[in-house]
């Protein structure tokens, strides 16, 4: 092949945009985003500020009545369709002593964005802790540096000042021989 067939290939390839399928869940609120909602492919919920946060374990009902299976956080594992209406007419017929039952197990089963909220609030507390343990390590740290300086200026402020040292550029023991030589000399 050719530097430049290869080249436009790769271009093509590089070229081609992935674009993620964005749905809301049964609640109407939480938006959620995959490349497909296929088994085997990531899902994410996309918060308010666009942050996406993989979607925790569990059952979640679409807005169109399918349902999203994860087993492994923040990837598909089934997607079941809505079941037919007729079929949950028959239910409805049968266990109507059964709503409330049922009416309280929906509210006791946390909707998919309350899960995701706690999750993102308890990571976020869980940050401030370690950051709170960090700061007060970092002050005991601190003190201990700060009475180290303390003593240091201590020794400093107690130790005398030394005597200046005067250099003398006439050295005694040159001058006596000069005097020798001198006495030598005329005498």
């Amino acid at each position: 092949m050719k530097n430049s067939t290869l080249l436009e290939k790769i271009k093509a390839m590089l070229s081609n945009e992935i674009k993620l399928e964005q749905m809301l869940m049964g609640d109407g609120v939480t938006k959620i985003e995959a490349e497909t909602f296929e088994a085997g492919k990531e899902v994410f919920v996309v918060t308010e500020d666009e942050q996406k946060i993989a979607v925790p374990v569990g059952e979640y009902e679409l807005e169109d009545g399918r349902i999203l299976v994860i087993v492994e956080e923040g990837i598909i594992s089934e997607v079941k369709e809505k079941e037919e209406e007729v079929e949950e007419e028959v239910k409805e017929e049968e266990t109507t002593e059964e709503m409330p039952k049922e009416e309280e197990m929906s509210e006791a089963v946390a909707t998919p964005k309350k899960t995701i909220e706690s999750i993102v609030k308890e990571t976020f507390f869980s940050e401030i802790e370690r950051l709170k343990e960090e700061n007060e390590m970092l002050k005991a740290e601190l003190a201990k540096i700060t009475k180290v300086d303390e003593v240091a200026t201590e020794a400093t402020e107690l130790s005398e000042i030394p005597a200046p040292i005067s250099f003398n550029p006439e050295n005694e023991s040159a001058v006596t021989h000069v005097r020798l030589f001198f006495f030598r000399y005329f005498a």
